[in-house]
C-alpha cells in the first residue's frame, strides 16, 4: 500500500466550492461548500467513497477547510452531518465555528 495521500485541491465556482482529493484512479473525495457572504461559508456535503475509506480522507478535507477560514478571518456552518460531528471533536477549532 502506498503511504503518500493526494494533495487537497480547491475549486470555486461563484458562489460554490470543493476540496477534493483525486485517486490514481481518479476517484474523487469531496466536501462542497457554498459562500455566505464574505466572511462565513457552510460546509454542504462530504463524500467519501470506498477506495477512500480509513485514509483519513475526510478529516483531511474538512481539515484543510478549518486551517483556510483560519487563515482568512472566515467563519464555517457545518451543516453537513459529518463536518458537524467533526467539529464536536475538535475544541481546537471552535475559533472558526460560527455560533
Amino acid at each position: 500500500m502506498n503511504d503518500e495521500q493526494p494533495a487537497i485541491q480547491l475549486e470555486e465556482t461563484g458562489s460554490k466550492g470543493r476540496y477534493f482529493l483525486r485517486g490514481p484512479d481518479g476517484t474523487e473525495a469531496e466536501m462542497t461548500f457554498s459562500k455566505a457572504g464574505e466572511h462565513m461559508f457552510i460546509i454542504d456535503h462530504t463524500e467519501v467513497p470506498d477506495a477512500f475509506r480509513g485514509q483519513g480522507a475526510g478529516l483531511r478535507l474538512v481539515t484543510r477547510a478549518v486551517e483556510d477560514a483560519r487563515a482568512a478571518g472566515k467563519k464555517i456552518i457545518p451543516l453537513c452531518p459529518f463536518a458537524n460531528a467533526q467539529f464536536k471533536r475538535h475544541a481546537e477549532w471552535a475559533d472558526v465555528l460560527k455560533t
